[in-house]
């Protein structure tokens, strides 16, 4: 079951909840039965993403919660992306799961969003029923970033605090911050063994330029969770949102909740 196509109807304005800081985060809420699916972003991108505007169709067809937000300083939430971090995003996934749903849910990360979501399901053992991750990139901050760095690329950094990192799939350079790097340095997963024993789901491209597909294998290596099975794309890219991508991220979600439900019968 892969649910209907997109379509090109406008999406409604974002709803908005302000935490504790100050801070507004945007996001959209599906209401339906549990456990609900929580859409987490990648690096710099944002809810509007077509992961996330698929996967919604395909819970709202299903008739599954279903939950999309934006970090802060992302997308339609408030704040500069330079001033963020792991934690802080972190921080912001936490925040949406304990005030935005209800009941056991389903966490599904892209890139970024695959780190996101272990730090959550870590904090809120009891709340995540399962994980989906999407060329999933735990500690990318620490084994992916700083070792591109050139000599004056470490330079930069230290000087601004900042320095652009290119990617092929945008012309415009990423910033990473002095922040990023640090931080995250405190949120590194691959370490140690994750204390994470819901079942666990990862898809990876063989053709990721950005994030290997062996980190799917250490990460099913580090979780405690027996039930942990990976699919490996030979042609897919570090995006997997091609149309046959996207089915296949609908695919592995509905066994997944086919698997929970049983499991809850």
């Amino acid at each position: 079951m892969v649910g209907p196509p997109m379509t090109d109807t406008p999406a409604p304005p974002p709803q908005t909840i302000t935490r504790e800081d100050g801070a507004v985060i945007a996001y959209h809420h599906t209401a339906g039965r549990v456990p609900g699916v929580v859409f987490l972003t990648g690096y710099m991108s944002d809810m509007t993403g077509q992961k996330a505007i698929r996967l919604e169709a395909y819970c709202r067809a299903r008739g599954q919660a279903f939950l999309r937000f934006d970090y802060y300083g992302h997308g339609a939430s408030s704040g500069a992306f330079v001033e963020g971090s792991i934690g802080r995003w972190a921080d912001d996934a936490i925040f949406a799961l304990d005030r935005l749903t209800e009941g056991p849910q389903v966490l599904v990360g892209s890139s970024l969003g695959g780190w996101i979501m272990l730090l959550a399901a870590r904090a809120r053992p009891r709340r995540v029923a399962g994980l989906l991750g999407v060329a999933a990139a735990p500690d990318f901050t620490e084994d992916l970033i700083l070792p591109s760095l050139s000599p004056s690329d470490r330079e930069a950094l230290q000087r601004d605090g900042m320095v652009p990192v290119y990617s092929p799939y945008d012309p415009e350079p990423t910033p990473v911050t002095q922040l990023i790097l640090e931080e995250g340095r405190r949120q590194l997963v691959l370490r140690a063994p994750i204390r994470i024993t819901c079942p666990v789901r990862l898809i990876h491209g063989m053709r990721d330029p950005d994030v290997p597909w062996k980190t799917s294998l250490r990460l099913a290596d580090k979780l405690a969770a027996e039930d942990v099975e990976i699919t490996l794309i030979k042609a897919g890219d570090h995006r997997l949102s091609e149309p046959q991508d996207l089915d296949r991220l609908c695919d592995a979600l509905e066994r997944l909740l086919r698997r929970l439900e049983l499991d809850a019968s």
